[in-house]
């Protein structure tokens, strides 16, 4: 009899619904930016970012993402809401917070969408964001995201949740991604559209 572990790697999912067609992977190497400037059109109506160990240059940096829709600049204008569940390594500090001060409205410099990571050897984020119908030219385009992440001041575990939207009716072909300030040391981004 077959069994899951059997067969697993042997499906096709690339015509099913739900299947994630691979666009794009980036890799940073102390990048002061990860720019995906094609593959966001009218093909798929969701997108799929995953972001894989990313590492800041820096301590307690916050990840940002920025929109350009069509012009020359990531200035897109997002609103967005934040809030984060967390515990330390000494199980001293749990809880579960709306974050007021990460919320954006009409912010076109970028929001946070992941708060403050470490840089030590063993610290890191991980995360994903889907963005929906970026080709549309009569909706905004909603977005949600979800990353997991060491917060260097106590050592705890961080999950940080964000949903939004961008401000415009115009197609988004592009999406940026930087640090707040200094480099991505080091991560992939990939991008996937969504069948």
């Amino acid at each position: 009899m077959a069994t899951y572990q059997s067969i697993k790697h042997d499906l096709d999912y690339g015509g099913k619904a739900g299947a994630l067609i691979p666009i794009n992977s980036i890799t940073a190497s102390s990048s002061a930016t990860i720019d995906f400037t094609s593959g966001l059109d009218s093909t798929y109506d969701e997108y799929l970012f995953i972001f894989t160990n990313i590492h800041p240059s820096h301590d307690n940096k916050q990840l940002l993402m920025l929109a350009r829709d069509g012009g020359s600049g990531y200035d897109a204008p997002i609103t967005s809401t934040f809030f984060i569940a967390h515990n330390n390594e000494g199980d001293t500090s749990r809880g579960l917070q709306y974050q007021s001060g990460t919320d954006a409205a009409q912010v076109t410099s970028g929001i946070n969408i992941a708060e403050g990571v470490g840089n030590a050897n063993d610290e890191n984020e991980f995360g994903w964001l889907r963005l929906y119908n970026p080709a549309s030219t009569t909706f905004t385009k909603p977005f949600m995201s979800r990353f997991s992440r060491m917060y260097p001041g106590d050592d705890s575990q961080v999950d940080d949740f964000v949903a939004g939207y961008i401000n415009v009716t115009a197609a988004i072909d592009a999406i940026q991604f930087k640090m707040n300030s200094n480099n991505i040391d080091s991560g992939t981004i990939q991008l996937f559209g969504v069948h």
